[in-house]
This record gives C-alpha cells, sequence and structure tokens, in this order.
C-alpha cells in the first residue's frame, strides 16, 4: 500500500524534470503546459474525499484495484500521447485513480494497526515513502528523459501498477466500515462537495491565463463557495454524511487543513520552480537535476521518522511549528542560488532542511489527524487534511506560476513567458522567483 502511494506521489513530480522536453516535442504553451501538473491534482484533489467514502462503502482493497486499474491504463494512455489535449486528458484520468486508491490504501492501513504505537509506526513508514515518492520523481524523471525519453515518466507506471494488481488480493485483505442497516450513499454530499472544490480549484488555475478579476475566474470561485456552502449545510442533516462535521468540533482539524494546505502548496511550487532553475538558468540536465533534488527524499524520509517520535513528547503543535520553521529556513537558503552559486555550500544545505521539515509537517499532520478521530472516522480524516493538502497542492504552484512569469517577464523583457530560455551566466536574477514558496 505503501508502494502504491509512492507511486500517486511520484507522478505529482515526475513531470516537472519532463517540462522542456514535453514543451519542444509537443509544442504546449505556457498555460498547457501548467495544466500538464495542475490537471493530475486538480482531480486528484477534487474527487479524493468521494473516493474515501465510496471505499469505506464499497470495500477498500475493492476500489483500491479499480483506482490501480484506471492508473496505470491512463498512465500507458499518456505515455503515447501525441497532442496536448490528449496528454492533459489522461492526466485527468490518473488524478481520478489515484483518487480511489490512495484513500483506499490509507483506509487500509488504519484498519490493519490498532489505535497507538503500531499505528503512527505505520504511518511514519507511509509518510517517509511519500516524501521518497515526491523526490524519486524528479530523479527517476531525469534519467529517463536524458536516456530514453520524456514518454516514460508516465509508462514507468504500468509495470508497477501490474504487479500491485497482481499481489493485492494475496496480500490485501477486504475492509469496510461496519454499517448498521442498509448501507447508505449520500449522493447530494458527493457532488456538492466535489463539484465545489473542483470549480474552486479550476477558478484558480483558469486565473493564471485569464487574470484573478476576470468573469470567467470569478465566477467559478463564487460558484464554488456558494456549492461548498450548501454542502456543509447537506451534510450537517445527512443520515450518513460524506464528511462528519463532528470531525470539526475540535479546533485541532481545522487548524491541520490549513498547515496541510500550506505544505502542498509549498511544495508543488517549489518542484516546479526549482526544476526550472536547475535547469533553465543553471543549464543542468534533467539527470542532474533530478540527484542534485535527491537530498530533499533523504531527509525527508529521516523528517517523517523523527515527526513521529517527537510528536509523543512534544506534542503536535511544536513539532508542526518546528517543521515549518525547518522548510522557511532551508528554502531561504535556496532562494539566495543564482547561476554561479556552489552546489554544496548553497543549494545542498537549504535542500536538506527543506526536506527534514516539510515531510515532517506532513506525516505530523497525517499522524494527529487520525487520533483526533474516532476509529470509524479516521480513514475520513485522513482524507480531509490529504485532500486540502492537494487542493493546496494547485494554489501554491497557479500562484508560483503566475508570480514567476509576471517576475521573469519584468526581468527579461520582452520575453514572453517562464519557460524560455536565458543564457547560462546571464546577469538575469532568477532569486526573486525563488522567495516565493517562503
Amino acid at each position: 500500500m505503501a508502494i502504491a502511494q509512492f507511486m500517486v506521489l511520484l507522478d505529482l513530480t515526475i513531470v516537472n524534470v519532463a517540462l522542456p522536453s514535453l514543451r519542444a516535442d509537443l509544442s504546449l504553451s505556457q498555460e498547457e503546459l501548467l495544466s500538464v501538473i495542475s490537471a493530475y491534482a486538480l482531480v486528484f484533489a477534487g474527487f479524493w474525499l468521494l473516493g474515501a467514502r465510496l471505499a469505506d462503502l464499497l470495500g477498500r482493497r475493492r476500489l483500491f484495484l479499480v483506482g490501480m486499474v484506471l492508473f496505470g491504463s491512463a498512465s500507458l494512455l499518456a505515455g503515447v500521447a501525441g497532442t496536448p489535449e490528449q496528454l492533459i486528458g489522461f492526466r485527468c484520468v490518473q488524478g481520478l485513480g489515484g483518487a480511489l486508491l490512495s484513500p483506499a490504501a490509507f483506509g487500509l492501513a488504519t484498519a490493519l494497526f490498532p489505535h497507538g504505537r503500531h499505528r503512527t509506526i505505520a504511518l511514519s513508514i507511509w509518510g517517509a515513502l511519500s516524501g521518497l515518492g515526491a523526490t524519486f520523481g524528479v530523479v527517476i524523471g531525469g534519467a529517463l528523459v536524458d536516456t530514453v525519453s520524456w514518454r516514460w515518466v508516465f509508462l514507468v507506471n504500468v509495470p508497477i501498477a501490474v504487479a500491485v494488481i497482481a499481489l493485492s488480493p494475496v496480500l490485501l485483505t477486504e475492509s469496510r466500515v461496519p454499517v448498521l442497516g442498509p448501507r447508505s450513499f449520500d449522493i447530494a454530499g458527493a457532488l456538492l462537495g466535489t463539484t465545489g472544490l473542483l470549480a474552486i480549484v479550476l477558478g484558480i488555475v483558469r486565473a493564471d491565463a485569464l487574470g484573478w478579476f476576470s468573469l470567467p475566474v470569478l465566477l467559478l470561485l463564487e460558484a464554488g463557495l456558494l456549492l461548498l456552502v450548501v454542502f456543509v449545510r447537506v451534510e450537517l442533516r445527512a443520515p450518513a454524511p460524506l464528511v462528519p462535521m463532528s470531525l470539526f468540533r475540535a479546533r485541532a482539524m481545522t487548524g491541520l487543513m490549513i498547515n496541510m494546505a500550506g505544505n502542498g502548496a509549498t511544495l508543488l511550487a517549489f518542484w516546479f520552480l526549482i526544476s526550472i532553475f536547475l535547469q533553465e538558468a543553471r543549464g543542468e540536465t534533467a539527470l542532474v537535476t533530478g540527484l542534485y533534488l535527491l537530498p530533499v527524499g533523504i531527509t525527508g524520509s529521516v523528517g517523517a521518522i523523527t515527526a513521529s517520535r517527537f510528536l509523543a513528547r512534544h506534542g503536535i503543535k511544536s513539532v508542526m511549528v518546528g517543521s515549518a520553521l525547518l522548510s522557511a529556513a532551508g528554502l531561504l537558503l535556496v532562494s539566495q542560488a543564482d547561476v554561479r552559486s556552489s552546489y554544496v555550500t548553497t543549494l545542498l544545505p537549504g535542500l536538506a532542511l527543506f526536506g527534514l521539515g516539510l515531510i515532517g509537517t506532513q506525516t505530523a499532520g497525517q499522524i494527529s489527524a487520525v487520533a483526533e478521530a474516532g476509529p470509524d472516522e479516521a480513514a475520513t480524516a485522513g482524507g480531509v487534511v490529504s485532500s486540502a493538502g492537494q487542493v493546496g497542492c494547485v494554489v501554491g504552484l497557479v500562484l508560483a506560476s503566475t508570480a514567476a512569469t509576471h517576475q521573469m517577464n519584468h526581468l527579461v523583457a520582452p520575453v514572453p513567458r517562464l519557460l524560455s530560455r536565458s543564457p547560462v551566466g546571464s546577469d538575469v536574477d532568477y532569486r526573486s522567483p525563488l522567495l516565493l514558496p517562503c
């Protein structure tokens, strides 16, 4: 299950190092290039809660397998896509597959291990592999882009998906939430919650091209907010709600959602900007870029294990604040780099600190969300904070892309877009965009 989660998060970052090759091969516009990344995260975030509820009702192993089949098939089709529209469409299907298999896997993990030490250890391993997945995405992607083709950043998922599908019936037992009486499904809540999230995230994505105060963007954002308000009202009255509002009686849950959203925003904005900086500004190959970013995953794994141990001794607030400060310190160090900076003295310390704090925050958030909820709501609580993190990913990516494009156009005018190559060693100050995730 952790390997499946590794693959899902790997796909969130693996595409970043392939951006220059994608742009050249498929003649992608700036908006299409952004959509290749955001389409996956958008659908993943929008359907996560729905996937969690379906897994509870229909069986977690069953939905895990359905999601894996969708994910593997979409990866194959994305790898052979011939147009930008095809690639973006298959990325959406990938996101849907991830939104089904990821909450099902999380539910299976929480059902397998009782509340307490064993569950904390299991979720620490989960968090460590999640961090490694996000980091190894750029390493594996870089190797594949340099040695074979950008198409293999998608095709690499296919053999992993086949192996997981083959092993799941042997290794996993079926699990679902026990329900007294007939099983009911909150159709109204599912439609309102999913549509509201999608409208808001799509509005944010479109803001990059149309502007934040354009009529289509404002309509999408207003419609999304209205749908979510109605969603809350429906959930308060539903006999079997998609998201039990009792979860939010504790202020800690709301705080965790905000923290995880900020963590997600930082994560994807950082990968997007640092991949472009290393390849387009410093002239590194995709493989070298991936290797340069490997310390984030290594220290992230340490951060996941350390955070889980510190939670019992120091509490959630101390661990979250400490981890966030480590991330911010790392980002500030990285933001001081320019095209002439030494990797060892400038980039490496910052990357190591960033990974340590970022994955520490993520793991602490997941463990605390599950601990706050009752036994039957653990998977839903994990789903809520994970969904907040995925929405944050899309928001962070769009804000970073918008602000960085504006800043780079100002610095290197009349260059029309962020990914237009500037000569290595030029006097353009790339540090300004790299400050954004801080």
